[in-house]
């Protein structure tokens, strides 16, 4: 179980394919992940990687959400260029990444910088489960399936 206390916030952000309202989605079980930037070589390992197993997450009964500062244009042709199947939230006022303390100091090529540190949360019935921080984009997607499916059967 997670230690951490998040809650979902019951509002509507701008997505990939019109608002999103973490609250109203149907599915049981919500991974929300955030990722630095759109297009970039790490965060497109681990979007194509959520997209290549959105079907097992579908048959879990799981909906997948990247989140990430990028704009909803830049979402579209991440998500067009890449041929994603999940669904993208821009965060462009870091609305949620300050719910989820996901805005981090960094190291970038020398100069200390505030950015997304990957991170993932599994919520069932809008209860926070689980929680990755510091997280390694290669592998992750497949990482998340069998937690989800660990946390599924206990």
């Amino acid at each position: 179980m997670s230690s951490e206390n998040i809650s979902l916030p019951n509002q509507s952000f701008p997505a990939t394919h019109g608002e999103i309202n973490l609250t109203e989605l149907t599915s049981p079980w919500l991974i929300i992940y955030f990722y630095p930037k759109d297009s970039t070589p790490g965060c497109t390992t681990q979007a194509v990687g959520f997209s290549c197993l959105k079907d097992q997450f579908d048959d879990l009964d799981a909906s997948i959400i990247g989140i990430s500062r990028d704009s909803v244009k830049a979402h579209q042709n991440f998500t067009e260029k890449q041929s994603l199947s999940i669904e993208l939230i821009s965060d462009k006022d870091e609305m949620l990444c300050q719910h989820f303390d996901v805005i981090k100091e960094k190291n970038m090529y020398g100069k200390k910088v505030m950015g997304i540190e990957r991170s993932t949360f599994i919520f069932h019935n809008q209860q926070l489960v689980k929680s990755y921080r510091k997280v390694k984009a290669a592998g992750h997607a497949e990482q998340v399936l069998e937690d989800l499916k660990m946390l599924q059967q206990s």
